[in-house]
């Protein structure tokens, strides 16, 4: 069963959600603060963590820069600030997923069941190198000139869909049916780019003139250099 802690300050919401998730065999953990959070993170594993933006002692964004500082536990956002700044704030500090309320149920469980699912299968093959780069898939470890490259789980995700294709166009309507697992429809043009931006900031070593991630114009992005591996 897997462990969910909800960090949530309105009662009506996590009563909802906590419903929710319980019927569909998940185990919940409430918070409504973030010491509360904190407390609940050292006495058990979280399997994921759905946060809350604006809570009484502070920012999820602090509590998600903290987290993400020791552990790649998946973290989506859930709150009401709907705003471009805000989902790419959440983003860069490393969260998985970001969804505005009011939040539809089935859209959040088959994101939740996404991210979990990105968890337990992160890819095929055992070591992939190219360049400067190595990936070790089943550790879950990426280097670039043998130091760590540390990613969030969508990074890693699309890191190995476009390193395991080299020399191959990926579109970006299938890279976004492959992050999801799902349609495409849960993340749109503009957030694939923010990923994109971010995996090159991390990868190359001039992003603005990327060697590994090439953009294919009006198409979508494809892996530019020899891959060993598999």
């Amino acid at each position: 069963m897997n462990r969910i802690l909800l960090v949530e300050d309105d009662p009506n919401f996590v009563f909802g959600i906590d419903y929710t998730l319980n019927s569909e065999g998940y185990d919940v953990t409430t918070a409504g603060t973030l010491e509360d959070a904190r407390k609940a993170m050292k006495s058990e594993e979280m399997d994921l963590i759905l946060l809350d933006v604006n809570l009484p002692d502070g920012s999820g964004y602090e509590l998600c820069r903290e987290i993400r500082l020791t552990s790649q536990v998946p973290i989506i956002f859930l709150t009401a600030l709907d705003e471009e700044i805000h989902v790419v704030a959440g983003l860069d500090l490393g969260a998985d997923d970001y969804m505005t309320k009011p939040v539809r149920t089935k859209e959040l469980l088959s994101r939740i069941k996404a991210v979990l699912r990105r968890k337990t299968n992160p890819g095929r093959g055992e070591l992939w190198k190219s360049g400067d780069l190595q990936v070790r898939v089943h550790e879950g470890i990426v280097l670039k000139n043998n130091k760590d490259v540390i990613l969030t789980g969508m990074e890693y995700r699309l890191l190995l869909m476009l390193i395991t294709h080299p020399k191959q166009i990926c579109t970006r309507s299938a890279m976004l049916d492959h992050l999801w697992d799902l349609s495409g429809e849960y993340i749109d043009d503009n957030t694939l780019s923010v990923h994109i931006r971010r995996l090159r900031e991390k990868v190359e070593d001039e992003p603005a003139a990327p060697q590994y991630i090439v953009t294919v114009r009006g198409v979508g992005y494809k892996w530019n250099a020899e891959v060993l591996g598999g």
